[in-house]
């Protein structure tokens, strides 16, 4: 039995949640919650299996309340989003603080499931059976490239929670220098108006308590390798851990595909773009591969690279999902096979087991391949078809992988 507490600040929308769920034999409502506060204290108090959590609401929103959930009493969200820009946003802030899923609200609100009845279900099933959990992670120490990689991480431990999220600024707006902060409570870390969250200049050193990127350095090492990095449920975490950890000077392009609808690829670009050292971007038609920069495949497209006369492109196509996906990494994977050794693929927490297959192709071809370890992963899923087919080099928990991509883009 799923023990869910909801939390809408609608009591219209609570009603139709609560009877959705008690219609299924697998779910029992434990409580529901008019706003963050109290989604907070019934967590704590009832230890849930899952919560649904709407973005909007008084006393405390739906992220400031994710945010001290996952720090007081880890347990999988969902997310309940709008499409409009602000709530694929904040969607996309609330997955990078350890929501699990989201369901989109056709239209901006709810006001009868039916349309996405069976997605909600099938998402909270999934859900609730995540690996959440308190995670503290140790910013990598500056490396060379004469450094080795049995470099040692470096205190001091920061929460995932206490990471910078970009909140209400516009890409060249005009950035607040950082002051001094006072000591907030535990949970507390993510606020409005935080002067960390400044938009990234082209290099900037990082702000307080930015993640420290590895060092490359000065070299031409790695100039004709290309990394491939394909994820899905607990990606945003996960890539949040992995690019704003790899440096400014990285010589060669990064390619992704994050399982994620359209409309909610290109804020989770936008947001990465603005706390990382390289340069983050939603993939176009026709774009030139170039080094320092990463390209997150848009919803809905898959994403193929081509060698165009000595350059790299991307092309971007509808064609039919591959096992369910669009964009899928069997299809990205497939694509880069060919690169052969020139080649670093990482496969990252998700459901399934989306590119194993590609990876199969990326092993024949003398390709270099990392897997995500199982507990770092919200859903050790896609990583474990890879580990268990013997088609992965290195397995590394997740704060360690942008470290060992410099050093496998080295070699």
């Amino acid at each position: 039995m799923i023990r869910v507490v909801i939390a809408d600040d609608s009591a219209f929308m609570r009603k139709v949640l609560t009877d959705l769920f008690t219609k299924q034999p697998d779910f029992e409502v434990a409580a529901t919650a008019a706003n963050g506060k109290e989604a907070i204290d019934k967590v704590v108090e009832l230890q849930p299996d899952l919560v649904t959590m709407d973005v909007n609401m008084p006393v405390m929103d739906g992220l400031n309340a994710l945010a001290v959930i996952m720090e007081k009493r880890p347990t999988p969200v969902v997310m309940l989003s709008s499409l409009t820009q602000q709530g694929t946003e904040a969607t996309v802030r609330a997955l990078s603080l350890g929501a699990v899923d989201f369901v989109s609200k056709a239209g901006g609100s709810i006001s009868k499931l039916d349309a996405i009845e069976d997605e909600l279900l099938e998402k909270c099933r999934n859900a609730a059976k995540a690996r959440v959990r308190k995670m503290t992670y140790v910013p990598q120490k500056k490396i060379t490239m004469e450094t080795t990689a049995a470099s040692k991480p470096a205190p001091p431990v920061m929460k995932r929670v206490e990471l910078p999220v970009r909140q209400g600024l516009k890409l060249g707006g005009t950035a607040t220098p950082p002051t001094p902060q006072k000591e907030q409570p535990a949970g507390f870390g993510i606020r409005r108006n935080n002067p960390l969250l400044q938009v990234r200049g082209r290099p900037q050193p990082p702000a307080p308590n930015k993640v420290t990127p590895v060092v490359m350095g000065s070299t031409g090492n790695g100039a004709n390798k290309l990394v491939a990095i394909g994820t899905s449920t607990g990606g945003p975490q996960a890539l949040q851990q992995v690019i704003t950890r790899l440096p400014a000077d990285l010589p060669c392009g990064v390619v992704v595909v994050q399982h994620m609808p359209a409309g909610f690829t290109k804020a989770l670009a936008d947001r990465l773009d603005t706390i990382s050292q390289v340069s983050v971007k939603e993939a176009e038609d026709g774009d030139v591969i170039q080094p320092g920069h990463v390209y997150i495949a848009p919803g809905s497209h898959h994403l193929k690279v081509r060698d165009d006369g000595g350059s790299r492109k991307i092309t971007l196509n509808q064609d039919p999902p591959v096992g369910n996906h669009r964009p899928a990494v069997n299809v990205m994977y497939d694509s880069v096979a060919p690169i052969g050794k020139n080649l670093v693929a990482v496969i990252m927490t998700g459901m399934g087991c989306d590119g194993c297959e590609g990876m199969k192709k990326i092993k024949a071809s003398g390709g270099y391949s990392i897997a995500q370890d199982e507990p770092t992963c919200v859903v050790y899923g896609m990583p474990k078809a890879v580990v268990d087919a013997g088609l992965a080099d290195e397995v590394k928990p997740i704060e360690s992988i942008a470290q060992a991509i410099v050093e496998a883009v080295k070699r």
